[in-house]
Order: C-alpha cells, then sequence, then structure tokens
C-alpha cells in the first residue's frame, strides 16, 4: 500500500481562467450534494455565480488537474481582492481526490497570486468543507492564524417570549437601518474576537460593507426581510437580528448583534426568537447559524434555543507583521 501511495502522482494547479465550464461542471455538482446533504444548504445559486464568471474567464483563481487523467479538474479556489485585504471566496476537492496535499496545492497557488496582488496586507477566508481545518498545515505559517468555529443548527419549534424594558420596541429591519446597524456592528465587536476574524467589523464603514454583502448577495443565502428585526430604544438601535433563506425550507441567521449595555437583558434571545418564529412562519422547519467557538456566551445561548452542532470549521487569517496568538 505504501507503494502505491507513493507512486500516485501528486496534483497540480492551473489558472482558473483557462479551464472551461464543462471541465468544471463535476466538481459544482458534487459541491452542490455535499451542502445539501451535510450542512442542509442550496448551494446552487452560489454556484451559478461560479459558473456564470468561469464561463466569462473573469474568476480569479485556481483549478486542481489530475495529473493520472491529464486534463481532469477534480477541484477548484478562487478569490477577491480588494484595496488592502484578500478574500478565499472557496476552495474545494472532490471527495475521491480530497486530502491535506491536494487542499494545500490549492492554497498555495491562491496565496502565492493574492501575495503578489499590489496592497493586499490581509487575507482571510472560511471556507466550510475542507478535511480537518483546525489541525491541518498551511502555507505561510509564520503570518498564519487559526480561529475554530460552529454551524449550528435547530429545528423551529415554538419558543417562550421574553420580557424587555417597555423602552424597547422591535420593528422589522430594512436598509434604512444599515448605516445604524454598521455603527452597532463596530460598537459591539470592538476588541471582539470576531472582528479578528473579519477586519470589517472594526469601523462603521466596514460593517455596511459586510451589510452589503449579506443583504445583496447569496453567500450566506437570499436575504429574508419578514425574518429580520431591529431593537431600538427610545430612538437608538440596540440590536439587530438578520435572516436569510438558505433552503426551500430552511432558513439561516446572518447577524445578530446587541449592544454591550443590553447583553444579558434577553434581546438578543428575542430578536432570535422573533426570527425563528417568522421563518416558521413562511414554512421552514429548520434554522442555522456560524458562530465563533470561544463566543461562549452565545454558544450557551444558541444550544438553550435548541441548536446542536453540525460541523465544525475555521476561519483563517495571514497577515504579516501581525501579532498572532496561539
Amino acid at each position: 500500500m505504501a507503494a502505491a501511495l507513493a507512486d500516485r502522482p501528486s496534483p497540480r494547479t492551473v489558472e482558473l481562467q483557462s479551464i472551461d465550464l464543462e471541465s468544471l461542471a463535476p466538481v459544482l455538482a458534487e459541491q452542490i450534494a455535499s451542502w445539501k446533504t451535510e450542512l442542509d444548504w442550496d448551494f446552487t445559486t452560489s454556484a451559478n455565480l461560479v459558473r456564470r464568471f468561469v464561463q466569462m474567464r473573469a474568476l480569479a483563481g485556481y483549478a486542481l488537474v489530475s495529473l493520472a487523467r491529464p486534463g481532469q479538474v477534480v477541484g477548484y479556489s478562487y478569490y477577491v481582492c480588494e484595496d488592502s485585504k484578500g478574500l478565499i471566496g472557496d476552495l474545494y476537492v472532490l471527495k475521491q481526490h480530497r486530502s491535506a496535499e491536494s487542499e494545500t496545492a490549492l492554497f498555495q497557488s491562491t496565496l502565492d497570486a493574492m501575495w503578489q496582488t499590489p496592497g493586499v496586507t490581509r487575507i482571510e477566508s472560511q471556507l466550510l468543507m475542507l478535511m480537518d481545518s483546525a489541525n491541518r498545515r498551511v502555507p505561510y505559517p509564520n503570518w498564519f492564524q487559526s480561529f475554530p468555529r460552529l454551524f449550528l443548527e435547530a429545528p423551529l419549534a415554538v419558543l417562550p417570549r421574553r420580557n424587555l424594558s417597555p423602552t424597547i420596541a422591535i420593528v422589522p429591519w430594512t436598509e434604512g437601518y444599515q448605516e445604524a446597524t454598521g455603527r452597532l456592528i463596530a460598537n459591539t465587536y470592538k476588541d471582539h474576537i470576531d472582528s479578528q476574524i473579519n477586519d470589517q467589523y472594526r469601523s462603521p464603514t466596514g460593517a455596511r460593507r459586510f451589510l452589503t454583502n449579506i443583504v445583496q448577495y447569496p453567500g450566506c443565502g437570499a436575504f429574508f426581510a419578514p425574518a429580520s428585526f431591529a431593537a431600538g430604544d427610545r430612538g437608538t438601535l440596540c440590536g439587530a437580528s438578520l435572516a436569510s433563506l438558505v433552503s426551500r425550507d430552511v432558513g439561516h441567521i446572518t447577524q445578530v448583534c446587541v449592544a454591550p449595555s443590553y447583553q444579558g437583558t434577553g434581546l438578543g434571545y428575542e430578536l432570535m426568537r422573533r426570527s425563528m418564529e417568522a421563518l416558521a412562519a413562511r414554512g421552514c422547519r429548520s434554522v442555522s447559524l456560524t458562530v465563533t467557538a470561544e463566543n461562549e456566551p452565545a454558544v450557551r445561548l444558541y444550544r438553550k434555543m435548541g441548536f446542536v452542532e453540525k460541523r465544525r470549521f475555521s476561519a483563517y487569517v495571514w497577515e504579516p507583521g501581525a501579532i498572532m496568538v496561539k
């Protein structure tokens, strides 16, 4: 067996813009099936965006090509660079060809290209389908930090209402709240571990950009306004819960945020409960969310509300010159 493994050709990467859509089709088909089976998530809309840009030869990234069967695409990655930050949008390898070596080959090519992009000083990624993402070796280890995260899911059951201060009003969230929600997120996540994972949380401008992404783009599902709420206290926004649809009958909480002075009052619970209630009214049978494992108060709340762990993954950050906390 050892000899057979030693003789197995190593994969190689080619630029994604050099391959045709037909070659990538089997990888996308398996990726859609895996997201549905493992995460209860319809990945079709995101896959269609990849198809569109691959067909246009306009997606920066790499394809993993089998040397045993020349020309066979067995994986891919793509990335986006904006201002000083790069983002690895996705990285997926067919299960039959998946290994630390094959995934690392894509990581190496992708990171090399991103570091050669003028102005890029930080790279982030949150990739749910990597194998053993918490303990793997990665390129550029001296610049690297990994943050364990949880993918949780709960059935949509009836939960008791929480009594709040009579001065707090919960209303439907609209894009008119985007600027105030950006300030709320930046204030709430100041010095929080999640601002180490996503630097958009560090400023109102970055947080507004984050909100635009989850409202207008399908990466976190299709934004679902009827299950999104804002909480105000005498004219000041103090909490928000935003939701999306990730399948015909599955919802996802894309963001729940409560101002520091209101944490522990039950406001986060009540915002979540209303989002879950609205998703149930839509016909959803379950709801999911992601949370950083170190955010223990949030994890405790979600578990009390019926959420259970479905998958562990990691958020990755590469940042030369940053002090990495091990």
